[in-house]
């Protein structure tokens, strides 16, 4: 029987079998920067954005970069309190707006971080795609000369021919998910492809996320109602009260076309034990419509439930009590009617606000004048003398409205923003009581406060009512930046976990016309799992091609099976 052994010239050496184990471009650290040029200059630039250290670089100053835009106040979500920040720090207010700190993620600096970064990922991962693309079409290289010095590396003696060799393990790696085929004397084979693939997938799921998240802030809105029970909400830029959006937001064409109406607010409290007060249930049962014309439906929206219409979501963000009440002027016309919103000071809804007259009222002379309440309530009070007014429980268990009035000017006609929660008390003047003290009074449901000198009335409406705010937001990027995120995370994972590694199995025919079985493994980099993968298939081919009888110095170890070991063990000497 003749050897089948190529040309040595054929066989490639160590370092051609290890090539393109990985997809990673070499990168030149020692350019002759002198004599560059101008398209050396470029392209080395371009070598350099698109290396994976300066991507890594790149992220890691995003990641610096987005630090200021949660510790400072931004002009985009809050600009009074960044006005309030300028006040308050005269010195570093002018510092921060030049550097751009009050508008980060608008800022020219976090843009270019930004794209710079984009175009990294784009130019890193595009030849790597079309290099492993190239690997996947061609086959894995022929098996080195001595493969010896590979980290693992096996041998025996067989009375089985070297073609039979051969073919069985071209076999079992096939049915072990290898890419094998016959190269020469010897069997290449390659498996754990899906490294490369995690690492592309991880570098195109960034590029998604990069791309969900400049969407999302351009695009987004987001804004805040409160609404009473049986009243509504249209989306439409007027309705909220408050609004902000991101910088091609258009508030005529992509506000969708949609209103609800809160027809009930349900709320339970735990009653007794340490979580006494605690909520137990939120649920705002609305009715609402899609489009100009839809029809209506009924849901509930509760806590982390949203409604969903047309990708707005609607969050139930937060509630309280909104009291009725009735004034009257002195000659008993109802000159207002209305329920008045209160905001919560503590987690048992002790509650503050204001009532204002503004229209419709004249006093006991005949002239016209408007009235201010600065109002307390509280749902459940603990009773006269025991305290002030704090409720002790959040459920309409004994609600009490505590009111000081007073007359005058509200402020209201001077075309400046006011705040419907509080009184502008500067033009107006408090009643007084029969002792010339502020007039002052604590009413239950149904009670009426007399204004004195025949000023008029206000009555505590027994029609308490509940109100919710809601929080109205669309992000259009949010779908895609989760995928790209669990994209990320399973790439991660596979460039993590699964190795790189080709195996070659080479089968010629000894000098004593045994033939001689050579097992070797190498990875991308040095894996203590390697050997004992490569031993189970020794195991397996073995049993194909059991070991030939040795001379009877040797015959001890006849029976033993080969094993995979470190090329430190198993290298000719």
């Amino acid at each position: 029987m003749s050897k089948t052994n190529a040309p040595e010239s054929s066989e490639p050496t160590e370092q051609e079998a290890a090539a393109q184990l990985s997809t990673a471009p070499l990168e030149d650290r020692s350019p002759n920067l002198p004599k560059l040029g101008v398209i050396g200059w470029v392209r080395w630039f371009w070598r350099q954005l698109t290396s994976m250290r300066v991507a890594l670089i790149l992220l890691f100053l995003l990641s610096l970069g987005a630090i200021p835009g949660s510790l400072i106040p931004q002009s985009g979500t809050d600009p009074l309190k960044v006005t309030d920040f300028q006040k308050a720090h005269t010195t570093l207010g002018p510092i921060y707006e030049k550097l751009g700190l009050f508008h980060v993620y608008s800022s020219v600096w976090f843009s270019a971080i930004y794209i710079l970064l984009f175009v990294s990922l784009i130019g890193c991962i595009i030849p790597r795609t079309w290099q492993f693309v190239g690997q996947l079409r061609g086959r894995p290289p022929g098996a080195p000369k001595r493969l010896t010095r590979l980290p693992a590396y096996a041998t025996w003696r067989s009375e089985a021919d070297p073609e039979q060799v051969r073919a069985a393990a071209l076999t079992i790696l096939k049915k072990r998910r290898y890419r094998a085929h016959l190269a020469g004397d010897a069997v290449a084979a390659e498996k754990g492809y899906l490294r490369e693939v995690g690492n592309l997938a991880f570098h195109l799921a960034l590029i998604v996320m990069l791309i969900a998240f400049a969407w999302g802030q351009l695009f987004k809105f987001e804004g805040g109602k409160l609404v009473v029970e049986g009243d509504g909400f249209s989306n439409v830029l007027p309705q909220y009260d408050d609004f902000k959006s991101g910088n091609l937001f258009d508030s005529d064409r992509d506000l969708s076309p949609f209103s609800f109406t809160l027809d009930k607010f349900t709320a339970t409290y735990a009653r007794t034990g340490p979580e006494k007060g605690t909520p137990r249930t939120f649920r705002a049962d609305v009715s609402y419509s899609e489009g100009s014309d839809g029809r209506t439906k009924k849901t509930s929206i509760k806590s982390n439930h949203p409604l969903d219409i047309d990708g707005t979501k609607i969050f139930l963000n937060g509630h309280g009590y909104a009291v009725g009440v009735t004034v009257r002027d002195g000659k008993g016309k109802v000159v207002s009617q209305q329920s008045v919103p209160m905001l919560p000071l503590d987690s048992n809804i002790s509650s503050q606000g204001a009532i204002k007259v503004m229209d419709g009222y004249r006093n006991a002379k005949g002239e016209k004048e408007q009235l201010g309440f600065n109002a307390w309530f509280v749902p459940t009070f603990a009773g006269a003398g025991k305290g002030t007014m704090f409720s002790q429980f959040p459920a309409l268990d004994f609600p009490v409205l505590a009111l000081n009035a007073s007359h005058g000017d509200l402020g209201v006609d001077a075309g400046l923003p006011q705040n419907v929660y509080q009184l502008d008390s500067s033009h107006l003047k408090q009643f007084k009581d029969s002792k010339g003290k502020a007039l002052k009074a604590r009413l239950l449901p149904g009670e009426t406060m007399k204004l004195p000198n025949g000023a008029g009335s206000i009555t505590f409406d027994k029609d308490i009512k509940e109100w919710v705010t809601f929080q109205i937001s669309h992000q259009p990027g949010d779908t895609w930046a989760l995928g790209g995120a669990v994209a990320a995370i399973f790439g991660l994972a596979g460039s993590l976990f699964i190795q790189r590694r080709r195996v070659w199995v080479r089968a010629v025919e000894g000098p004593d016309g045994v033939t001689v079985v050579e097992m070797a493994g190498l990875g991308r980099s040095e894996s203590a799992k390697l050997p004992e993968e490569l031993g189970d298939l020794v195991g397996l081919l073995h049993t194909e091609a059991p070991s030939a009888p040795e001379p009877p110095e040797h015959s001890e170890s006849s029976s033993e099976t080969p094993t995979a070991v470190p090329a430190a063990e198993g290298a000719e000497k």
